[in-house]
């Protein structure tokens, strides 16, 4: 155990885990509540609740557990490290790769191949999902940013949380997308109706979410390439957002129409861009990846048969 001891100087000083998040900068919030709702926080001796006020005299205790091994195994699995420091990588990952496991992915996920190649990874994400601080879905492929350590990471998901990462897609929607631009703000949540699915609620039944549409070229009415940034990160956000506008991500299993007109493995849905300031140096950072064949091929195809001219 890493014990830690505080004792509260003034009065009024604030709630129980506000006051131990602005001393112990390394942790995040939802690990810190983690702690205190375990036991592992004690507020005068005694166990206390998130919100508990911390008064002038208060004494705040809180034992940190040591690092569990990771329970996930090293895999040598080929994936593209895009840049690597000592706080943080960007890897391009491949359509139809889970990130972490979980729901029967005990293999072959992003997180083995990273233990495989990676020096460190941060332990915040847990024994299952070590140094991930984002995520995005199997059959999307793209950017995505992973910790090295705690501190590198506390700083990344805080600039998710702040907005100031920013995350920019690409994709193929099904028919003509009426307006050039766009915010869809709509309510996320999980589908009454399917348990699989995501769908957009009624106000105050699910959780915002908010995201940015742009027309980049259009096909002949049959077809539109849109660039999306997220201002929220909900799960399957694009793919429930683009099927909210009336046009799904062409090769979408889940929310896609049914019949098909490409031989594809998943949707067409690119994490394309990803902007963040360096963890440490507070540097501006921005990194990109190409499309992936299979979905540039798309694009030649379309290009050709209606006349367009391809170029990102």
């Amino acid at each position: 155990m890493n014990d830690k001891r505080f004792f509260v100087a003034e009065e009024g000083a604030n709630r129980l885990d506000v006051f131990l998040s602005e001393r112990m900068e390394e942790l995040t919030r939802s690990r810190l509540k983690k702690l205190i709702d375990g036991g592992m926080v004690l507020l005068n001796g005694k166990t206390s609740k998130a919100g508990a006020e911390v008064k002038a005299g208060d004494e705040v205790s809180v034992e940190i557990p040591e690092a569990v091994e990771y329970a996930v195994k090293p895999e040598n699995i080929p994936v593209e490290i895009v840049y690597e420091d000592k706080d943080f990588a960007v890897v391009n990952k491949p359509q139809g790769m889970t990130v972490h496991i979980g729901n029967g992915n005990a293999e072959g996920t992003l997180v083995n191949a990273l233990l495989f190649v990676l020096d460190s990874l941060s332990g915040i994400g847990g024994v299952l999902r070590p140094g991930i601080v984002h995520r995005i879905d199997k059959d999307t492929s793209g950017l995505l940013v992973v910790a090295k350590n705690d501190k590198a990471h506390v700083s990344l998901a805080r600039q998710i949380a702040e907005k100031t990462c920013k995350r920019t897609y690409l994709a193929l929607l099904e028919g003509n997308v009426k307006t050039d631009s766009g915010r869809i703000t709509t309510d996320i949540g999980r589908s009454p109706s399917d348990r699989l699915k995501m769908a957009v609620l009624e106000s105050g039944r699910g959780k915002l979410a908010v995201t940015d549409y742009e027309v980049l070229l259009r096909f002949g009415g049959e077809y539109t390439l849109c660039k999306f940034n997220l201002h929220t990160g909900r799960t399957h956000q694009i793919r429930v957002h683009a099927k909210y506008l009336g046009h799904s991500v062409v090769g979408d299993p889940l929310y896609g129409i049914k019949k098909q007109k490409f031989p594809l493995n998943g949707q067409l849905l690119h994490a394309y861009k990803l902007s963040l300031d360096h963890p440490t140096t507070g540097e501006r950072m921005e990194f990109s990846a190409p499309l992936p064949d299979y979905f540039e091929q798309v694009l030649k195809t379309l290009s050709k048969k209606h006349g367009v001219d391809f170029t990102l």
